[in-house]
């Protein structure tokens, strides 16, 4: 077949499609999307084949489309559906079987709910929970191997911490590990010891991979069953679209089966994890793009270039305010970074590279620049994820290198309680900085990072606009000199981000010819106070018009 028979067999097909149904009107509306710069408002949203025809005034709508099939919003919100820039979603899906943390005010209530997950669990071992945050308990260390073992010793159990950058172990776990006081600390990891060097009971960054090489891994049935509940739990809040920040090759496989399915009613923009032997496999064939009518892309690579705040992992130029003999961990030499960088860029490859010190992002910008020099790339919308804390100087350089900061409100509402502690005043004036990259004309991609903060945009939304937590305190925001606008915060989650994925052209407005994916939510998100943006409701979402909440 000729490639014009081919076209002229696809013309066919697309207006056979046309004519066997009708165009879908969503009416009784309050409609909003971006339109350029713009705000566009709408009472009326019309399309077929899964993609917008047209928004505008509903009653003319009606006249427009007379045999339009009619969905009636109930007089709700419409918005185009949200896309969180930076998540995991399998590791979200197994949290729906583990113990969590993330809201335990102190290490007695979290080894007491850890003892009542034990008791319902009998037969769970190894990772059985995560969250917890020494921070928040106000413990002023980390919680300690003995302390766990006081709730379980007869089996080994590993309990990761809210940022995913440590790992909190029983004796049984260390011993499973083969870590003992003779096992030296890897490059870019530590572990954490006793007076006497024993090893205290958790590993911080890189040394958790000597507990991950004997974890033994999820059977394909949990896997399914946990992507299976994340898809379900991002739908509920209104995400359309996910990066998810770190990706296997049997992750990949995995998402494809449900693409092919037609299961996969999350957007996924997958990263595959580092330039190792996953990508040389996934590479071979060059990026994915748009498989399963745009269900699936795969066109980035994720890579780290150092630990987190809370863990004090992340790489400091000088010494932690509050502990000042470390500076924290950086998991590559300048050169190797720069390697890395310039293997993905060369073979096509957007690069997303997690940086949170100041001393990471310096070396990723230093990283991106020689990389450029050496295989070009500079147009393939590379990332810093997180761009957490960065030094005055160093921000003008994501504009000059077009580098996109990737970040996640949330994060600074849920470290304001030790950020200044870590860091102090001055390196926190680089630090959660989105309105000096946004003065520069620098993109920043909204997300969440869920699992570690919540799959609710509305939350991020919130801390965006407020810089305050729910119950929005500080009073006027925790430097409300760095906040957005709404309209800016509203961007950060729909076309910005759409963009950030290469995606801007199909996703991310509600403009003709793009996929009608949407949302109603129960309240005005443009009229309501925003303080009280976080209590938005997600009635409805649609993918591609039809509806998976």
């Amino acid at each position: 077949m000729t490639r014009h028979s081919l076209t002229a067999l696809a013309f066919t097909l697309t207006l056979a499609a046309t004519a066997h149904g009708a165009p879908t009107l969503v009416e009784n509306v309050h409609g909003y999307t971006l339109a350029g710069d713009r705000l566009q408002q709408f009472t009326g949203l019309v399309f077929d084949l899964g993609k917008v025809v047209q928004t505008g005034d509903a009653a003319a709508l009606h006249k427009d489309f007379p045999g339009a099939q009619l969905v009636d919003g109930g007089g709700r919100t419409l918005l185009p559906g949200l896309i969180d820039s930076h998540g995991h979603v399998l590791e979200l899906g197994f949290e729906n079987v583990q113990v969590t943390l993330g809201d335990t005010e102190s290490l007695a209530a979290a080894l007491e709910r850890i003892r009542a997950y034990l008791k319902q669990h009998p037969d769970r071992s190894w990772r059985i929970g995560s969250g917890w945050n020494q921070a928040k308990w106000k413990l002023g260390r980390f919680p300690l191997a003995s302390e766990l073992d006081a709730i379980v010793s007869d089996r080994p159990v590993v309990l990761e911490r809210i940022d995913g950058h440590a790992k909190w172990l029983n004796t049984r776990a260390l011993q499973a590990a083969g870590i003992t006081k003779d096992t030296p600390d890897p490059v870019g990891g530590r572990i954490e010891r006793d007076q006497n060097g024993n090893p205290s009971g958790v590993l911080v960054d890189k040394a958790m991979e000597l507990v991950d090489k004997v974890v033994p891994p999820p059977s394909a049935a949990e896997r399914r069953s946990a992507l299976q509940a994340a898809l379900t739990q991002m739908n509920s809040v209104g995400l359309t679209g996910a990066a998810d920040a770190g990706v296997s090759a049997q992750d990949v496989a995995l998402y494809k089966d449900f693409a092919d399915q037609g299961l996969l009613s999350v957007r996924i923009y997958a990263m595959i994890g580092d330039t190792g032997s996953d990508f040389l496999a996934l590479s071979k064939a060059g990026p994915l793009l748009g498989y399963g009518n745009d269900r699936l892309t795969v066109r980035s690579v994720k890579l780290f270039a150092d630990g987190a705040l809370g863990s004090r992992g992340a790489a400091l130029t000088a010494p932690y305010s509050d502990a000042p003999t470390q500076r924290g961990l950086l998991f590559s030499t300048d050169a190797e970074m720069a390697h890395k960088i310039s293997t993905a860029l060369k073979a096509g490859y957007q690069v997303n590279v997690h940086a949170i010190g100041d001393a990471a992002n310096h070396q990723v910008l230093g990283a991106f620049e020689s990389a450029y020099q050496a295989v070009g790339g500079r147009t393939l919308r590379n990332r810093i994820e997180h761009a957490q804390v960065v030094a005055l100087a160093d921000i003008p350089r994501f504009k000059q290198l077009d580098l996109i900061a990737s970040m996640q409100p949330t994060h600074a509402t849920s470290d304001m309680n030790m950020a200044e502690d870590r860091v102090g005043k001055e390196r926190l004036r680089g630090a959660y900085a989105w309105r000096s990259f946004l003065d520069q004309g620098t993109l920043i991609a909204g997300g969440s990072d869920f699992p570690i903060e919540s799959t609710n945009p509305f939350y991020g939304l919130h801390a965006a606009v407020t810089r305050a937590d729910h119950a929005n305190l500080p009073a006027g925001g925790w430097h409300s000199e760095q906040a957005m606008t709404l309209l800016e915060a509203f961007r950060a989650f729909t076309l910005d981000a759409a963009f950030a994925e290469h995606q801007e052209k199909t996703l991310g407005t509600l403009e003709k010819g793009k996929w009608a994916d949407f949302i109603l939510v129960d309240r005005d998100l443009f009229a309501i106070a925003p303080a009280d943006i976080w209590k938005i409701k997600v009635e409805q979402t649609w993918v591609a018009g039809k509806r998976v909440y």
